[in-house]
């Protein structure tokens, strides 16, 4: 029986051709979205997927026909030729895939037995990682584990990294040619503290971490970081109520963007943060029309790989700031659809992201006087985010205290709000935890 040691997107578009599909077509036989198979596709070698989705390869393969097995056999055996014959040519960047998306870097094997290296397999991902893809990984694994634990547990160690590992590269004797790649690994991990530091409420050291992402990403030269960085100070801006400064950075953001290969998830992300700060302003015309350009712009497929230091931004990453701009909005019902949106395309390994289209969910459902179906919820999440660091997060758990003391004579209420008082003075060790080293948050890197 053939088998695949590790499918990545050159594999996927063997049996795709194989098989002698379309891409929508193979799309539908697999129950996937057509535009997450271009991607993969696009991205070649250098996207690793998921242990799930890679179990839905295996079975594809197997199940195929034998004519189908035979022809994708022929067409790993002629890659590999030309792979052997490329060997001796000098190697170029890898790039793998964005922080935060879907799919996993190629690694290199160590403690990860998801991706470990198989030199008899004739489909191992076996990759030759440089500094710079060395530091990629990295960075998608400190992502990785952010969805399920949260940025309290892991700043120090962001930061640490930076410090003692990419650090005394921006300052060495590297030849010359590698430079700019340090300085835009120093940017892309730097933005990453910052999104740590504000996921545990930390704001004004993740604008610093911002601002210095900023710096560094002008002297790489990634104009695509430089356009996701201006993304995330938007983000930070509307946080703090500052919807002007928001609009602001969204649209310096998409102008610099103009000077990129196009890349549809970042506009569209640029777009849902400019509506954001529109919804602060209570524009909510505005807000839509540019909510309605972002959906448009992520039906659009990339032309091009796009810089592996962005990270992915969906349909649910959409539906997170719809709904975000709905609640400011005070349409209700609205929030409440793109809410469910969210929790419908954010599975249970996405921790924060999950939790707080939930709570958003809670918030409609209280609001709309449906207190006993949002206390079920609300309950859900109280579950499932106790390891979670996130103080976004908590911030919405109080909300919801304050959201439901208009309710509590109802039964089903009283009952929940005692389980919620419960559970937050269960956490308080994880705001001493957040607090007790401030120092290091105030000092940044």
């Amino acid at each position: 029986m053939i088998t695949v040691q590790c499918w990545t997107g050159a594999e996927t578009k063997a049996l795709r051709q194989a098989m002698r599909l379309s891409i929508r077509a193979f799309a539908a036989h697999l129950g996937i979205d057509a535009r997450t198979i271009n991607k993969w596709e696009a991205r070649h070698t250098t996207i690793t997927l998921r242990p799930h989705t890679q179990e839905l390869m295996d079975t594809a393969l197997q199940q195929a026909p034998e004519e189908v097995q035979t022809r994708f056999t022929q067409t790993m055996h002629n890659t590999q030729q030309g792979q052997h014959q490329n060997a001796t040519q000098p190697a170029t960047p890898v790039h793998d895939p964005a922080p935060g998306a879907d799919f996993l870097p190629p690694s290199s094997g160590h403690n990860d037995p998801d991706n470990s290296l198989t030199e008899s397999s004739p489909y191992s991902c076996i990759i030759a990682l440089r500094a710079s893809s060395q530091d990629v990984a990295m960075m998608q694994a400190f992502r990785s584990a952010d969805l399920q634990v949260g940025g309290g547990h892991l700043y120090a160690s962001v930061v640490n990294y930076l410090q003692s590992e990419v650090g005394p590269r921006l300052v060495g004797d590297d030849d010359d040619t590698e430079s700019n790649t340090i300085f835009t690994a120093a940017a892309a991990l730097t933005e990453m503290a910052g999104w740590m530091a504000h996921d545990a409420g930390r704001d004004e050291t993740a604008k610093q971490h911002f601002g210095r992402s900023l710096a560094l990403v002008k002297i790489g030269g990634d104009h695509q970081l430089g356009a996701h960085v201006l993304g995330s100070m938007s983000h930070l801006a509307n946080h703090l109520s500052q919807p002007d400064e928001a609009i602001a950075l969204a649209r310096q953001g998409q102008a610099v963007l103009h000077n990129a290969a196009p890349h549809p998830d970042l506009e569209a992300r640029l777009l849902a943060m400019e509506a954001r700060g529109f919804a602060g302003l209570q524009e909510s015309s505005e807000c839509i029309k540019l909510l309605i350009r972002a959906e448009k712009a992520l039906d659009t497929s990339p032309t091009e790989s796009p810089s592996p230091w962005i990270s992915h931004f969906d349909m649910g990453s959409l539906a997170s700031e719809a709904a975000r701009c709905m609640r400011q909005l005070g349409d209700w019902a609205e929030a409440q659809r793109q809410a469910e949106q969210i929790v419908r395309l954010r599975s249970s390994n996405r921790t924060r992201s999950r939790a707080l289209g939930q709570l958003t969910l809670v918030a409609a459902l209280i609001e709309q006087q449906k207190p006993d179906e949002a206390c079920a919820i609300a309950q859900e999440v109280i579950n499932f985010t106790q390891s979670l660091s996130s103080f976004l997060v908590i911030e919405q758990l109080l909300e919801l205290q304050r959201l439901l003391q208009s309710h509590r004579a109802n039964s089903v209420v009283g009952e929940f709000v005692a389980c919620l008082n419960e559970a937050l003075h269960a956490r308080q060790w994880l705001y001493r935890w957040l607090a007790k080293d401030r120092r290091r948050f105030n000092s940044g890197h």
